[in-house]
């Protein structure tokens, strides 16, 4: 049987006049034509990607095989389908579908949530040309995004900005380590969608950190991707216009922009790692991490846990299980050799020394908080069963105020934290940090575009309003100076 070469897209004209045929898109395929002895017949325009359904008369462009073809009769009826020589049909080949009108049908029912792999009176979408039998039948769309060496260097960290992030790392190590007992303090949105009242949002909290900052070690909240319990606003990496429209060029360049904002108030910023690519844009202007209930199990996230250059929180599952955040922690420890990319966007094999940074973070379950004293010894006891004595999970955990620990209701988060407040200045110990929900507005609202929501109002879980965050700072403040009297 010979092999050809199909001509996949582009305009081209006869190569065997001399000249010269546009090949954007190369097919191996045996050849279903009358082949002679190494012509090349006249090429019939084909748009969009690899010709998946083979025409009448095409292109075939002799590689290699017998002396003579085998000679495939082609039915010349659309969706008849070609023949084998037992005479045996094969799959019928539908009509191309190439108009523009009928993908623009397409996008219009997707754009109305319907399916159109499933919906009637809609052109189905592997029937395009271009569209392979084999690969990519579910992808409408893959759209070139920036390097991240590009990102980088269109929006860059100046001195001062990576002397914070530096200088925050150690410090958040200190803490996580007991060799600094201000308490940590993870405070911020739920979500970030939208940098003005972000960076609003961090004009206020630096005045209170340089206030507290003799007790508290306060990290701005700054996340940029949303993990969904089915579906939902994935963040403002993915959708920066909360409109559908995926913007993702956008939402990471929003994304860089909104860290650098926050590094220019003299903030230290944390985030959740969701998509394993996004760190290569961001991660330098991050100085805490977090790996959320729905991956601490995952080992694509341990892994890129494990060459983080800061410390990771692994939350709890979301059914409780505090044994799935001590192994993340502990194989994040490890060295691993994984896929990833680089600063070019090259696929790489990443080989990483292992992260020792990693702590465990209680967030509540599906069945309750786990907030209270005695959780947290369960919690600690089950770490230092697991973890090598000199990591930074032995020293103590991380407690989420908010999600299950609250039931998402910031009244019931401020409860929490005044609860953790008053067991510090007790001296309880195994308590490192905190981490609070917290907007300039209380409460939340459902997502829209940004011209149609209240200023500062979460779109995500319900946060504590700016007023109640400035009192619990200090409430928090305080509890660490009684604690440093007892």
């Amino acid at each position: 049987m010979l092999l050809v070469v199909a001509i996949a897209a582009g305009d081209y004209k006869d190569a065997a006049a001399g000249e010269t045929a546009t090949l954007q898109n190369i097919v191996m395929s045996p050849c279903p034509f009358d082949a002679g002895h190494g012509d090349v017949r006249h090429a019939r325009r084909i748009r969009a990607g690899a010709a998946r359904v083979w025409p009448s008369t095409g292109p075939c462009l002799i590689l290699g095989g017998e002396n003579k073809a085998r000679r495939h009769h082609v039915m010349q009826q659309q969706n008849m389908g070609e023949r084998t020589p037992q005479g045996t049909p094969r799959h019928a080949g539908p009509k191309p579908l190439n108009t523009p009108e009928e993908l623009r049908a397409i996008r219009q029912a997707m754009d109305e949530g319907k399916n159109p792999l499933l919906a009637t009176g809609v052109p189905r979408w592997e029937d395009q040309v271009g569209v392979s039998r084999i690969i990519n039948r579910r992808v409408l769309e893959l759209e070139p995004l920036p390097t991240p060496a590009q990102v980088l260097a269109e929006l860059p960290l100046d001195s001062a900005a990576q002397e914070i992030v530096a200088y925050s790392r150690d410090e958040i190590r200190a803490c996580l380590y007991g060799q600094d007992d201000r308490l940590l303090v993870i405070v911020g949105p739920c979500s970030v969608h939208d940098p003005n009242a972000a960076l609003d949002y961090a004009h206020r909290l630096s005045k209170v950190m340089k206030e507290t900052e003799g007790e508290l070690l306060i990290v701005m909240r700054v996340y940029f991707e949303k993990p969904r319990t089915t579906v939902g606003w994935k963040g403002l990496i993915n959708d920066p216009d909360i409109d559908g429209s995926h913007n993702i060029r956008k939402g990471l360049l929003l994304a860089r922009k909104t860290l650098i904002g926050v590094l220019g108030e003299g903030l230290a910023a944390a985030t959740e790692f969701l998509e394993p690519t996004s760190p290569q844009f961001i991660s330098d202007a991050v100085s805490w991490g977090a790996i959320g209930a729905r991956n601490t199990e995952s080992q694509v996230h341990r892994q890129l846990a494990s060459g983080m250059s800061m410390p990771i929180g692994f939350k709890n599952a979301t059914d409780g299980s505090v044994k799935a955040a001590v192994n993340g922690c502990y194989a994040s420890a490890q060295q691993h050799t994984f896929f990833g990319i680089d600063h070019m966007g090259r696929a790489c094999a990443v080989e990483t020394l292992g992260n020792p940074d990693c702590h465990v973070v209680l967030r509540g379950s599906i069945h309750g908080p786990n907030y209270d004293t005695a959780s947290v010894r369960r919690a600690m006891d089950d770490v230092r069963a697991m973890m090598p004595a000199e990591s930074a999970a032995t020293h103590g955990l991380i407690i989420d105020c908010s999600h299950g620990n609250s039931g998402k209701d910031e009244h019931r988060q401020a409860e929490v934290v005044r609860d953790i407040a008053r067991r510090i200045a007790d001296g309880e110990e195994g308590i490192t940090g905190i981490m609070m929900e917290s907007f300039i507005e209380s409460g939340n609202q459902p997502a829209a575009p940004l011209d149609q929501l209240v200023y500062g109002k979460s779109i995500t879980d319900r946060c504590i309003g700016w007023d109640e965050t400035e009192r619990l700072l200090h409430e928090l403040a305080d509890a660490v100076s009684a604690r440093r009297w007892r």
